[in-house]
């Protein structure tokens, strides 16, 4: 796993459809390495999408999708006015050169949860590799919940993901997700040939967007053991949880990390410093299994959904 990164300044950028936007993180280029070619300048799919508060509900006030990305129809949970949305791939999975471009505005005192319709599933990609990049934005007081299904890497599978996020000093995020590796004919694990997940959270402050967290995760399971100590630590499955909140400190890293001694996994969290009146909570979850993961971090999600929102946990109820 590798945590060392460089990041220049955010800038007026534009977004997947050419519409500029100020103080947003650019959207990353693809990573190349060795003889890969990187993912088209064509994208297989484009969605954008940007909540808006109006009467007390979130609403979507712009929504486009464009070729193999598509949402379903909105529904609301309670009564709280957050509104879900669940992303598709008809497609059915990733393959080698595909390039996905997600764009996600979330205005202030919105509210938005958002998910997927199933697993992430990513092929072989001779030659190449999947890419995913994810561009989301917060308001004041807004709200944003991003609970996807399982990434599984199947063998001889890549696939680099980069999200960019810029919250305000009131905004509220929650992300999670869970990575298992895919079978494969010998029934052996890590037969993939890379994962890069790369998080990358701003706030905008009275002096500009100020770099929260980085958090850079690389596994390349053909250059060498990646199940044993200091890394995978004997387990197959990886979990991560990432929140950022103003109510976000000490107490809450301590009471999470002892309610995750439940479950048969191995838990860390940390937390970031405090900046521009914001702060940042990671939590990393090694288990054996996906369910085991799914439940961890839904109790911790819970908790903060109760706390914090007075909603139930969430039971999507997919299958």
């Amino acid at each position: 796993m590798s945590t060392a990164a460089s990041v220049s300044p955010p800038a007026a950028t534009p977004d997947v459809r050419g519409r500029a936007r100020s103080a947003v993180p650019a959207t990353p280029r693809p990573l190349t390495s060795g003889s890969a070619t990187s993912a088209p300048g064509s994208p297989r799919g484009v969605l954008e999408l940007v909540i808006s508060e109006r009467g007390g509900r979130s609403v979507a006030s712009h929504q486009f999708h464009e070729g193999a990305l598509r949402i379903l129809r909105p529904h609301y949970l309670d009564d709280s006015g957050q509104v879900c949305y669940v992303m598709v791939n008809p497609g059915g999975a990733y393959l080698g050169a595909d390039l996905f471009l997600v764009d996600v505005e979330v205005q202030a005192g919105a509210a938005l949860l958002l998910t997927t319709q199933s697993a992430t599933k990513i092929y072989r990609t001779p030659g190449s590799f999947a890419e995913q990049r994810m561009a989301l934005r917060l308001g004041d007081n807004a709200r944003l919940e991003l609970a996807p299904d399982q990434l599984i890497a199947y063998r001889e599978a890549s696939y680099r993901q980069r999200t960019h996020v810029t919250v305000c000093p009131t905004s509220s995020l929650i992300m999670a997700e869970v990575v298992t590796p895919g079978w494969s004919p010998d029934g052996s694990a890590f037969k993939y040939e890379e994962l890069r997940l790369r998080n990358e959270i701003y706030v905008c402050g009275d002096d500009g967007a100020q770099m929260l967290a980085l958090d850079n995760l690389l596994i390349r399971p053909p250059l060498g053991d990646v199940t044993g100590m200091g890394f995978m630590e004997g387990f197959s499955h990886l979990g991560s949880l990432m929140v950022v909140d103003p109510r976000v400190d000490q107490a809450l890293a301590d009471e999470l990390h002892a309610l995750t001694a439940a479950y048969d996994a191995h838990t860390g969290v940390s937390l970031t410093a405090h900046t521009a009146g914001t702060a940042g909570l990671i939590l990393r979850s090694l288990s054996r299994s996906t369910g085991e993961l799914n439940h961890l971090l839904q109790a911790c999600t819970g908790l903060l959904r109760r706390r914090w929102y007075g909603q139930a946990p969430l039971n999507l109820r997919k299958y």
